[in-house]
């Protein structure tokens, strides 16, 4: 068996599947925000999202969003997102980070915009899984002032067509998310079993 040594890491992104935030800006537009904090509980999800940014402004002021959730090949996109901000002036925390100003976040990380059913903020067309989700609560923490807490309602729900095996079920041999390790993109390995409560 393995031995343990106690660590101090300045990170704790342990794995956990990475979603791009469409918010509603004041001028109609969408922006785009790539999160690593998620989860899922029936149709109900909540979100870390930093206080700084133009997601929590937009979420606080247009209580919808759409939560877009890119596939492990689509790494690069994410990527090309990660120091773009739709603040302006950017905020002081983040330009001594080299984020940049960015309008049109579609364009910038070479994707697709597409109307949303039921929410006013856009989906990313290239994203197998999009949920269209409305804000329940936001809630800052006492003891970390720069996270948002957002807990939102699923209201609909598309996947590409390839992931759909049966009415209402995703496939999760097709469906590969894009895993956030440690500040490294991953995807999934080859299934290793499944739990007792899983779709047959």
């Amino acid at each position: 068996m393995d031995r343990h040594e106690t660590i101090n890491p300045s990170i704790l992104y342990y794995g956990t599947p990475v979603i791009i935030l469409s918010t509603l800006n004041k001028d109609g537009s969408t922006n785009l925000s790539p999160l690593s904090s998620s989860w899922a509980l029936g149709d109900c999800l909540v979100l870390g999202v930093g206080t700084q940014g133009k997601a929590y402004e937009n979420l606080c002021r247009h209580p919808e969003c759409v939560i877009n959730l890119p596939d492990a090949s689509m790494w690069r996109n994410v990527e090309a997102l990660g120091r773009t901000t739709g603040s302006s002036p950017v905020p002081e925390a983040k330009r001594q980070m080299g984020y940049a100003f960015c309008q049109d976040k579609f364009t910038a990380a070479g994707l697709t915009s597409q109307h949303s059913v039921q929410v006013s903020p856009n989906k990313i067309a290239e994203c197998p899984l999009q949920i269209e989700a409305v804000v329940q609560h936001i809630r800052l923490p006492e003891h970390t002032p720069f996270m948002a807490i957002v807990e939102v309602k699923a209201v609909k729900v598309h996947a590409h067509t390839r992931l759909i095996s049966e009415i209402n079920r995703i496939d999760p041999e097709q469906w590969h998310p894009l895993i956030y390790n440690f500040r490294h993109y991953y995807g999934l390995g080859e299934r290793q079993g499944e739990n007792f409560r899983a779709e047959k």
